[in-house]
Protein backbone atom coordinates (compact mmCIF):
# COMPACT_ATOMS: atom_id res chain seq x y z
CA UNK A 1 0.00 0.00 0.00
CA UNK A 2 1.23 3.50 -0.84
CA UNK A 3 1.76 6.13 1.83
CA UNK A 4 -0.96 8.72 2.32
CA UNK A 5 -0.12 12.34 1.44
CA UNK A 6 -0.43 14.63 4.43
CA UNK A 7 -3.84 16.28 4.76
CA UNK A 8 -5.33 13.91 2.18
CA UNK A 9 -8.17 12.50 4.23
CA UNK A 10 -9.96 10.61 1.41
CA UNK A 11 -6.71 8.75 0.69
CA UNK A 12 -6.41 7.89 4.38
CA UNK A 13 -9.90 6.40 4.40
CA UNK A 14 -9.14 4.44 1.24
CA UNK A 15 -5.93 3.09 2.78
CA UNK A 16 -7.75 1.95 5.92
CA UNK A 17 -10.56 0.43 3.88
CA UNK A 18 -8.10 -1.45 1.70
CA UNK A 19 -6.19 -2.84 4.68
CA UNK A 20 -9.38 -4.07 6.35
CA UNK A 21 -10.69 -5.76 3.21
CA UNK A 22 -7.39 -7.31 2.17
CA UNK A 23 -5.91 -8.32 5.50
CA UNK A 24 -8.64 -8.39 8.17
CA UNK A 25 -11.92 -9.53 6.61
CA UNK A 26 -10.36 -12.86 5.54
CA UNK A 27 -9.51 -13.62 9.19
CA UNK A 28 -13.01 -13.18 10.55
CA UNK A 29 -14.48 -16.62 9.84
CA UNK A 30 -11.77 -18.27 11.90
CA UNK A 31 -11.16 -15.57 14.47
CA UNK A 32 -14.68 -14.58 15.49
CA UNK A 33 -15.58 -18.13 16.51
CA UNK A 34 -12.75 -18.33 19.08
CA UNK A 35 -12.20 -16.73 22.51
CA UNK A 36 -10.52 -13.36 22.15
CA UNK A 37 -7.60 -14.36 24.36
CA UNK A 38 -6.63 -17.08 21.89
CA UNK A 39 -6.36 -14.49 19.12
CA UNK A 40 -3.87 -12.19 20.84
CA UNK A 41 -0.66 -13.54 19.22
CA UNK A 42 -2.09 -13.26 15.70
CA UNK A 43 -3.70 -9.89 16.41
CA UNK A 44 -0.38 -8.60 17.73
CA UNK A 45 1.15 -9.30 14.32
CA UNK A 46 -1.60 -7.33 12.61
CA UNK A 47 -1.16 -4.46 15.06
CA UNK A 48 2.51 -4.28 14.09
CA UNK A 49 1.38 -4.17 10.48
CA UNK A 50 -0.88 -1.19 11.29
CA UNK A 51 2.09 0.57 12.91
CA UNK A 52 4.20 -0.09 9.82
CA UNK A 53 1.48 1.51 7.67
CA UNK A 54 1.56 4.57 9.97
CA UNK A 55 -2.10 4.16 10.86
CA UNK A 56 -1.63 3.50 14.59
CA UNK A 57 -3.81 5.42 17.09
CA UNK A 58 -5.18 7.77 14.40
CA UNK A 59 -7.27 9.66 16.96
CA UNK A 60 -4.28 10.89 19.00
CA UNK A 61 -2.31 14.12 18.53
CA UNK A 62 0.78 13.80 16.36
CA UNK A 63 3.09 14.40 19.32
CA UNK A 64 1.84 11.09 20.74
CA UNK A 65 2.30 9.20 17.50
CA UNK A 66 -1.23 9.64 16.17
CA UNK A 67 -2.54 11.29 13.03
CA UNK A 68 -4.02 14.32 14.78
CA UNK A 69 -7.49 13.77 13.32
CA UNK A 70 -10.37 16.06 14.20
CA UNK A 71 -13.42 14.49 15.86
CA UNK A 72 -15.40 14.64 12.61
CA UNK A 73 -12.55 12.95 10.74
CA UNK A 74 -12.10 10.22 13.30
CA UNK A 75 -15.85 9.63 13.24
CA UNK A 76 -15.47 8.61 9.58
CA UNK A 77 -12.44 6.48 10.43
CA UNK A 78 -14.45 4.84 13.21
CA UNK A 79 -17.18 4.05 10.69
CA UNK A 80 -14.64 2.27 8.48
CA UNK A 81 -13.07 0.40 11.39
CA UNK A 82 -16.52 -0.57 12.60
CA UNK A 83 -17.03 -2.69 9.48
CA UNK A 84 -15.25 -5.50 11.35
CA UNK A 85 -15.33 -6.36 15.07
CA UNK A 86 -11.53 -6.48 14.97
CA UNK A 87 -11.00 -3.02 13.47
CA UNK A 88 -10.72 -0.68 16.44
CA UNK A 89 -8.56 -3.06 18.45
CA UNK A 90 -6.07 -3.49 15.61
CA UNK A 91 -5.66 0.29 15.32
CA UNK A 92 -5.39 0.83 19.10
CA UNK A 93 -8.44 3.05 19.23
CA UNK A 94 -10.83 0.65 20.95
CA UNK A 95 -13.00 1.60 23.89
CA UNK A 96 -12.34 2.03 26.75
CA UNK A 97 -8.66 2.63 25.96
CA UNK A 98 -9.43 5.41 23.48
CA UNK A 99 -11.24 7.42 26.13
CA UNK A 100 -8.61 6.68 28.76
CA UNK A 101 -5.88 7.85 26.38
CA UNK A 102 -7.61 11.19 25.90
CA UNK A 103 -8.20 11.62 29.63
CA UNK A 104 -4.57 10.85 30.45
CA UNK A 105 -3.27 13.21 27.78
CA UNK A 106 -5.42 16.02 29.16
CA UNK A 107 -5.25 15.44 32.93
CA UNK A 108 -2.36 13.13 33.85
CA UNK A 109 0.77 14.37 35.60
CA UNK A 110 4.14 13.79 33.93
CA UNK A 111 4.69 10.78 36.19
CA UNK A 112 1.26 9.35 35.36
CA UNK A 113 1.92 9.81 31.65
CA UNK A 114 5.19 7.92 31.92
CA UNK A 115 3.67 5.06 33.92
CA UNK A 116 0.27 4.70 32.27
CA UNK A 117 -0.20 6.81 29.14
CA UNK A 118 2.89 5.92 27.14
CA UNK A 119 2.58 2.11 27.52
CA UNK A 120 -1.06 2.49 26.47
CA UNK A 121 -0.08 4.56 23.43
CA UNK A 122 2.43 1.91 22.40
CA UNK A 123 -0.16 -0.85 22.78
CA UNK A 124 1.87 -2.65 25.42
CA UNK A 125 -0.98 -2.69 27.95
CA UNK A 126 -4.75 -2.26 28.09
CA UNK A 127 -6.90 -0.39 30.56
CA UNK A 128 -10.49 -0.16 31.75
CA UNK A 129 -12.90 2.49 33.03
CA UNK A 130 -14.75 1.55 36.21
CA UNK A 131 -17.83 3.68 36.86
CA UNK A 132 -21.14 1.76 36.63
CA UNK A 133 -22.41 0.10 39.81
CA UNK A 134 -25.06 -2.62 40.22
CA UNK A 135 -26.80 -0.71 43.00
CA UNK A 136 -27.35 2.45 40.92
CA UNK A 137 -28.38 3.31 37.33
CA UNK A 138 -25.35 3.57 35.08
CA UNK A 139 -26.94 6.53 33.32
CA UNK A 140 -26.49 8.68 36.46
CA UNK A 141 -22.75 9.15 37.10
CA UNK A 142 -23.45 11.48 40.05
CA UNK A 143 -24.97 8.67 42.13
CA UNK A 144 -22.56 6.00 43.31
CA UNK A 145 -21.52 4.25 46.49
CA UNK A 146 -17.85 3.53 45.81
CA UNK A 147 -15.70 5.67 48.08
CA UNK A 148 -12.06 6.75 48.15
CA UNK A 149 -11.06 7.90 51.63
CA UNK A 150 -7.78 9.68 52.37
CA UNK A 151 -5.52 7.78 54.76
CA UNK A 152 -2.07 9.25 55.19
CA UNK A 153 -0.64 9.63 51.67
CA UNK A 154 -3.05 7.09 50.18
CA UNK A 155 -6.63 6.66 49.09
CA UNK A 156 -8.44 3.59 50.38
CA UNK A 157 -11.09 2.54 47.89
CA UNK A 158 -14.13 0.41 48.72
CA UNK A 159 -16.95 -0.32 46.34
CA UNK A 160 -18.66 -2.56 43.84
CA UNK A 161 -18.63 -2.01 40.07
CA UNK A 162 -19.90 -3.96 37.11
CA UNK A 163 -19.91 -3.84 33.30
CA UNK A 164 -16.32 -2.60 33.63
CA UNK A 165 -15.52 -3.30 30.00
CA UNK A 166 -12.17 -5.00 29.24
CA UNK A 167 -11.11 -5.27 32.90
CA UNK A 168 -10.09 -8.88 32.24
CA UNK A 169 -6.41 -8.57 31.31
CA UNK A 170 -6.20 -4.79 31.85
CA UNK A 171 -3.09 -3.34 33.50
CA UNK A 172 -4.94 -0.53 35.25
CA UNK A 173 -8.39 0.90 35.87
CA UNK A 174 -9.54 4.49 36.00
CA UNK A 175 -12.04 4.39 38.85
CA UNK A 176 -14.84 6.80 39.64
CA UNK A 177 -15.21 7.06 43.42
CA UNK A 178 -16.74 9.50 45.89
CA UNK A 179 -14.01 11.54 47.56
CA UNK A 180 -16.15 14.46 48.79
CA UNK A 181 -19.32 12.92 50.30
CA UNK A 182 -20.32 16.17 52.06
CA UNK A 183 -20.10 18.28 48.90
CA UNK A 184 -23.60 19.78 48.35
CA UNK A 185 -23.22 19.77 44.58
CA UNK A 186 -23.60 16.16 43.36
CA UNK A 187 -21.46 16.78 40.28
CA UNK A 188 -18.46 17.54 42.51
CA UNK A 189 -18.60 14.56 44.87
CA UNK A 190 -16.57 12.07 42.82
CA UNK A 191 -13.02 11.89 41.52
CA UNK A 192 -11.14 9.68 39.07
CA UNK A 193 -8.25 7.62 40.42
CA UNK A 194 -5.82 5.30 38.63
CA UNK A 195 -5.76 1.82 40.16
CA UNK A 196 -3.28 -0.79 38.87
CA UNK A 197 -5.15 -4.08 38.63
CA UNK A 198 -2.45 -5.90 40.60
CA UNK A 199 -3.22 -3.72 43.63
CA UNK A 200 -4.25 -5.70 46.71
CA UNK A 201 -8.01 -5.39 47.11
CA UNK A 202 -8.80 -5.15 43.39
CA UNK A 203 -10.76 -8.28 42.49
CA UNK A 204 -12.57 -9.34 39.34
CA UNK A 205 -15.58 -11.37 40.45
CA UNK A 206 -16.59 -12.57 37.00
CA UNK A 207 -17.06 -11.64 33.38
CA UNK A 208 -20.74 -10.85 32.98
CA UNK A 209 -22.62 -12.80 30.34
CA UNK A 210 -23.89 -10.52 27.57
CA UNK A 211 -26.36 -12.19 25.20
CA UNK A 212 -25.09 -15.57 26.43
CA UNK A 213 -21.38 -14.84 25.99
CA UNK A 214 -19.07 -14.10 28.93
CA UNK A 215 -16.21 -13.15 26.61
CA UNK A 216 -12.56 -12.93 27.61
CA UNK A 217 -9.76 -10.41 27.79
CA UNK A 218 -10.57 -7.24 25.84
CA UNK A 219 -13.94 -8.61 24.68
CA UNK A 220 -15.52 -8.83 28.14
CA UNK A 221 -17.46 -6.88 30.76
CA UNK A 222 -16.44 -7.55 34.34
CA UNK A 223 -17.92 -7.29 37.80
CA UNK A 224 -15.22 -5.79 40.03
CA UNK A 225 -14.95 -5.39 43.79
CA UNK A 226 -12.66 -2.93 45.55
CA UNK A 227 -11.93 -4.05 49.10
CA UNK A 228 -9.66 -1.72 51.10
CA UNK A 229 -7.85 -1.10 47.84
CA UNK A 230 -5.01 1.26 48.71
CA UNK A 231 -3.32 3.50 46.11
CA UNK A 232 -1.18 6.64 46.55
CA UNK A 233 -2.90 10.00 46.33
CA UNK A 234 -0.61 10.87 43.42
CA UNK A 235 -2.80 8.49 41.37
CA UNK A 236 -5.59 11.09 41.41
CA UNK A 237 -6.46 12.34 37.92
CA UNK A 238 -6.92 16.08 37.85
CA UNK A 239 -8.26 17.53 41.10
CA UNK A 240 -10.61 16.10 43.68
CA UNK A 241 -14.23 16.53 42.70
CA UNK A 242 -13.53 16.66 38.96
CA UNK A 243 -14.59 13.07 38.26
CA UNK A 244 -17.89 14.00 36.63
CA UNK A 245 -16.29 16.75 34.53
CA UNK A 246 -13.58 14.40 33.26
CA UNK A 247 -16.17 11.71 32.57
CA UNK A 248 -18.16 14.13 30.44
CA UNK A 249 -15.04 15.05 28.48
CA UNK A 250 -14.50 11.42 27.47
CA UNK A 251 -18.09 10.25 27.12
CA UNK A 252 -19.25 12.98 24.74
CA UNK A 253 -16.80 12.22 21.91
CA UNK A 254 -16.94 8.53 22.82
CA UNK A 255 -20.67 8.34 22.08
CA UNK A 256 -20.08 9.77 18.61
CA UNK A 257 -17.37 7.21 17.90
CA UNK A 258 -19.51 4.35 19.22
CA UNK A 259 -22.42 5.40 17.01
CA UNK A 260 -20.20 5.61 13.94
CA UNK A 261 -18.78 2.17 14.75
CA UNK A 262 -22.32 0.78 14.81
CA UNK A 263 -23.10 2.54 11.53
CA UNK A 264 -20.06 0.81 10.02
CA UNK A 265 -21.08 -2.70 11.03
CA UNK A 266 -24.69 -2.03 9.97
CA UNK A 267 -23.55 -0.84 6.54
CA UNK A 268 -21.48 -3.96 6.07
CA UNK A 269 -24.33 -6.20 7.20
CA UNK A 270 -26.62 -4.47 4.71
CA UNK A 271 -24.07 -4.93 1.90
CA UNK A 272 -23.74 -8.61 2.75
CA UNK A 273 -27.51 -9.01 2.72
CA UNK A 274 -27.80 -7.40 -0.71
CA UNK A 275 -24.95 -9.49 -2.07
CA UNK A 276 -26.57 -12.68 -0.79
CA UNK A 277 -29.92 -11.70 -2.29
CA UNK A 278 -28.29 -10.99 -5.65
CA UNK A 279 -26.20 -14.15 -5.90
CA UNK A 280 -28.12 -16.83 -4.00
CA UNK A 281 -30.23 -18.65 -6.56
CA UNK A 282 -33.53 -20.36 -5.84
CA UNK A 283 -33.22 -22.09 -9.18
CA UNK A 284 -30.85 -21.56 -12.13
CA UNK A 285 -30.99 -17.90 -13.14
CA UNK A 286 -33.53 -16.98 -10.41
CA UNK A 287 -31.82 -15.06 -7.57
CA UNK A 288 -33.31 -14.71 -4.13
CA UNK A 289 -33.56 -10.97 -4.70
CA UNK A 290 -36.09 -11.49 -7.50
CA UNK A 291 -38.79 -12.15 -4.89
CA UNK A 292 -40.90 -9.16 -3.95
CA UNK A 293 -40.90 -10.06 -0.26
CA UNK A 294 -37.09 -10.08 -0.18
CA UNK A 295 -37.02 -6.78 -2.07
CA UNK A 296 -39.42 -5.33 0.48
CA UNK A 297 -37.23 -6.51 3.35
CA UNK A 298 -34.19 -4.89 1.78
CA UNK A 299 -36.05 -1.68 1.00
Amino acid sequence: MESVPENNFPSLLAKIRGFLREEVFPLEREFLSRPFRELLPALSEKRERVKALKLWTPQLPKEYGGLGLKLTEFARVSEELGSTPLGHYLFNCQAPDAGNLEVLIEHATPEQKELYLLPLVRGEVRSCFSMTEPEHPGSNPTWMSTTAVRDGEDYVINGHKWFTSSADGAAFAIVMAVTNPDEPKPHKKASQIIVPTDTKGFRIVRNISVMGDEGSDYASHAEVVYEDCRVPQRNLLGREGEGFLIAQERLGPGRIRHCMRWVGICERAFDMMCEHAAHRELSPGVPLGSRQTVQAWIA
